[in-house]
């Protein structure tokens, strides 16, 4: 039998209930005194718990890649992890780190550093990271926290859950152990079956038996300790909601930590088929088997296994699988064997015993790596020995297309590129996997538009028949929309004046349009147009706007006329008419004429600087730049800090003052590919410098 401490919180309480037992002891002043004695001692335990794990502490920042209609698409996570070794290794959840591409570090010194992907394992949903070490002050060596024994927990033992949650800075909450070995599964039903959990395709839990818990976890949480009152990691918290945490214990969460630190994976084997306990089946002993792989047969079905079978017995030890708790270790100890490990399997069928001999096979990957090749407007993924088997594909060479960007030069292909097709060469060349489509396109792309061919003859396979189709990768020129025509304009902006309005204002049953804005710098500020002036007529033609919508009255009427006409207008002053002789001049470019610019690799899109955005901002002519309409948030330029209406001035040494020469620093970044580019916007009244870090290659988006 496991022997283990008694809690000093559980001390406490016994403490508190002795003063109750002996209230006719003489001394019952000493009852308060020891109540305060024991919970210092817990409290006293709880901090040195909490200083053995904090300085080892780590909140996690993700840059991440997933693909949507064959465009790249970034997003980013934040989570928290644990320092477990010198070498800087960080234990943290699989959905906190899956599809990253960027990692953040940030260290209990308030440190930020970056760090890289060790080995991710979906069926645990955990996680190892590295710190880049070589970035620290030579010297500087990294606290680490240290593992406890998770199968040493009992419920109501005292537990600390740490952690960033919400991204914040380090946080501890306290709490006890509701529960050692939670499972899921459908509470609704008498069916008591597993319900894995799957995150973005990924299947996961599958091996885990949940420490339920009731500190307190949020949002960022992920992926960081249950800690006991020994400063020990017994467990990963996972996930959590209504009051109730879930944490990885730690006696699988240190084993498959290792084996990610030692080989970036965890090789595990299966003999495809799924297990049901037998509590509702009638049956006292074994385990049923509830479906076999049969498409192609797994190892099961190949030693002669069936559903409906009920295992007894394998290599000689007995099984029994009453409750759906102990379906996890069962599959956790199938799983652990060697691949190629051959298992005695005793069953019976029907009431007759069976014997079959069954050779594990690795467990394959759910899913590929996955990338897109954006100026083909696709993105496309590896292709796994699951999805081949499921696919009943003949090998697993070529590129499953994932997604197509519509208008792209793979949709606009006769035939089109579609989702699922599976491309197997281009120009004649063979694409074996994901890195070869990657350095073709990398070959073709990078040297420039002028190098790259006006057509590619792409051979792909869709549903077993072989295709071919002329694609288009040599992107257009930029072309500016065609501008409407130059016509008549009236340098001021105007509101309509209705008959509520107009009531308000004093002159009842007389309706117009209500100067807001004489325009600094254009001809009708050198005219005795005033703010508040209420142009009732036009060339004695009355201007009459009924509702809102006739806003555009006025100004489609001065449209109408030449730009060197010189119309009258009749105006409402002080409530008195006047007539006012006005000169006309040619239309201003406004936001939506604008010339833009949407570039895909920053992710950032801009336009042209107008008449009417200096007068918004009050710029003169001296300010020049371009103004940025969106910046993805995780995109290059929205990481780097770029928002929607900053104007950018200058991009690393080449002062931008309209949308060309924007243009032409992109182009020669883009060219450069430096490492960092520095752009200086005007936000507001202030000046900011932004640090953009661009990735210049294909962004792969690993599968595990």
């Amino acid at each position: 039998m496991n022997r283990r401490s008694t809690s000093p919180l559980l001390l406490a309480t016994l403490a508190a209930l002795s003063v109750l037992a002996s209230c006719a002891a003489p001394k019952p002043q000493a009852a308060p005194e020891a109540s305060i004695h024991a919970a210092d001692a817990v409290k006293l335990q709880v901090f040195a718990a909490r200083d053995r794990v904090f300085p080892a502490l780590a909140n996690i920042r993700v840059t991440t890649v997933s693909y949507w209609g064959g465009k790249e698409q970034k997003d980013g996570s934040n989570g928290s992890g644990t320092i477990i070794t010198e070498q800087g290794h960080i234990i943290t959840n699989h959905h906190v780190v899956d599809r990253g591409v960027k990692f953040k570090v940030t260290l209990a010194d308030k440190t930020e550093i970056d760090a890289d992907l060790v080995g991710e394992d979906p069926l645990t949903d955990l996680a190892v990271i590295k710190i880049r070490t070589d970035l620290l002050p030579k010297g500087q060596v990294l606290p680490i926290a240290q593992w406890g024994d998770s199968t040493q927990l009992a419920v109501g033992d005292t537990v600390l859950a740490m952690g960033s949650p919400f991204s914040l800075s380090r946080s501890v909450t306290l709490g006890i152990v509701s529960n050692v070995e939670r499972v899921f599964y459908n509470t609704w039903t008498n069916d008591r079956e597993m319900q894995p959990d799957e995150i973005d395709g990924q299947t996961t839990g599958i091996f885990t038996r949940w420490i339920q818990h009731d500190a307190l976890i949020n949002p960022g949480n992920s992926g960081g300790p249950l800690v006991n009152l020994q400063g020990q990691i017994i467990g990963i918290n996972t996930r959590g909601g209504a009051g109730m945490g879930f944490a990885t214990p730690s006696s699988l969460a240190r084993d498959v930590a290792n084996q990610l630190i030692e080989k970036g994976q965890v090789v595990r084997s299966d003999i495809g088929l799924s297990l049901k306990p037998i509590e509702k089946t009638g049956l006292t002993a074994g385990v049923l088997v509830n479906s076999v792989a049969q498409t192609p047969p797994g190892p099961a079905a190949s030693a002669g296994i069936q559903a409906g079978d009920v295992i007894t017995a394998i290599d000689g030890q007995p099984v029994t699988v009453r409750f759906v708790e102990e379906v996890p270790p069962l599959l956790r100890m199938i799983a652990d064997k060697p691949v190629g490990t051959t298992l005695t399997v005793n069953y019976t069928r029907n009431g007759q015993a069976g014997t079959a001999m069954v050779t594990t096979e690795r467990l394959l990957r759910e899913r590929g790596d996955e990338t897109a090749l954006r100026a083909w407007g696709i993105s496309v993924a590896q292709i796994t020995e699951r999805m081949a088997r499921e696919r009943r594909l003949p090998s697993r060479e070529g590129v499953v297309v994932s997604g197509v960007r519509g208008g792209s030069p793979a949709a606009t292909a006769e035939p089109p590129i579609t989702w699922g097709d599976i491309i197997t060469s281009i120009d004649g060349q063979p694409v074996k996997d994901l890195p070869a489509i990657i350095q073709r396109y990398k070959g073709m792309m990078d040297n420039g538009a002028e190098q790259i061919p006006e057509t590619m003859l792409v051979q792909f396979d869709r549903r077993g028949k072989n295709n071919v189709t002329i694609l288009k990768p040599r992107p257009r020129a930029k072309e500016d929309p065609p501008r409407e025509v130059p016509k008549a304009w009236l340098g001021v902006a105007v509101q309509p004046v209705l008959r509520e309005l107009a009531k308000g204002l004093g002159f009842e049953g007389t309706t117009g349009f209500r100067i807001t804005r004489v325009y600094p710098r254009t001809l009708a500020a050198g005219t005795d147009l005033r703010v508040g002036d209420v142009i009732t007529a036009i060339n004695g033609e009355s201007l009459s706007p009924r509702t809102l919508q006739d806003a555009g009255q006025f100004s489609r009427k001065i449209r109408q006329m030449k730009i060197e006409d010189q119309p009258t207008l009749t105006v409402l002053r002080d409530g008195k008419p006047l007539e006012l002789k006005v000169p006309l001049e040619r239309t201003r470019i406004g936001p939506d004429e604008a010339r833009k610019d949407e570039n895909k690799d920053f992710e950032l899109s801009v336009r042209e600087l107008t008449f009417f955005d200096r007068d918004d901002n009050n710029w003169d002519e001296s300010i020049t730049g371009v103004l940025v309409e969106s910046a993805e948030a995780a995109g290059w330029a929205g990481q780097g800090g770029l928002a929607p209406g900053d104007l950018i001035i200058r991009i690393d040494q080449t002062d931008i003052t309209d949308i060309g020469t924007y243009r032409k620093a992109i182009e020669e970044v883009t060219k450069r590919q430096p490492e960092r580019v520095v752009f200086v916007v005007l936000r507001g009244v202030n000046t900011g410098f932004k640090f953009v870090e661009p990735e210049w290659r294909p962004s792969v988006a690993p599968g595990r």
